[in-house]
């Protein structure tokens, strides 16, 4: 039996993503100690918390789902698994790995990977939503698509 995702789901694990990425991005801007690339990093994380908005938004469009009561909890264990095993593990993580960044460039290109990761993720996760939920995972991967598209552009005039 394989495992269907709603909609729903996916933009849990969406919302997930985001916050662990507005961690790294938070905790980068912190440790700067110059004003221009704590700028930088300050609009990452903006843009990672406008993210999470767009997916808590389509989130408040779709309807509920609630697995079968016989696996409501390993369901659960799974989903988390998925937001655990993305770019940033959680925001802990997501917090040390700026501890290590040891140049804006090094920020910039994990922030890149992590929206390629993110697609790729998404993109695989298409085939395991409903049919009727696909439009919203493909509206998820065009978000991504922009964030990677906003970060590659900021690595081009800032990071040579």
């Amino acid at each position: 039996m394989s495992i269907i995702f709603s909609g729903r789901e996916l933009l849990e694990v969406a919302v997930g993503i985001e916050k662990n990425g507005a961690a790294f991005y938070q905790a980068l801007a912190e440790k700067s100690q110059d004003n221009s690339t704590r700028a930088i990093y300050e609009h990452l994380t903006a843009e990672e918390i406008k993210h999470q908005k767009t997916f808590q938004g389509m989130l408040e469009k779709v309807g509920s789902y609630q697995p079968p009561e016989d696996y409501a909890e390993d369901y659960q264990l799974y989903l988390k698994s998925l937001v655990d095993s993305s770019v940033f593990t959680d925001i802990a993580h997501a917090r040390q790995r700026a501890a290590e960044v040891a140049s804006e460039r090094q920020a910039l290109d994990i922030g890149i990977q992590a929206e390629k990761d993110s697609i790729l993720f998404y993109t695989e996760m298409q085939g395991l939503v409903k049919h009727a939920d696909r439009q919203i995972v493909a509206n998820i991967i065009g978000e991504e698509r922009g964030h990677l598209s906003q970060l590659s552009q900021i690595k081009e005039t800032t990071a040579g």
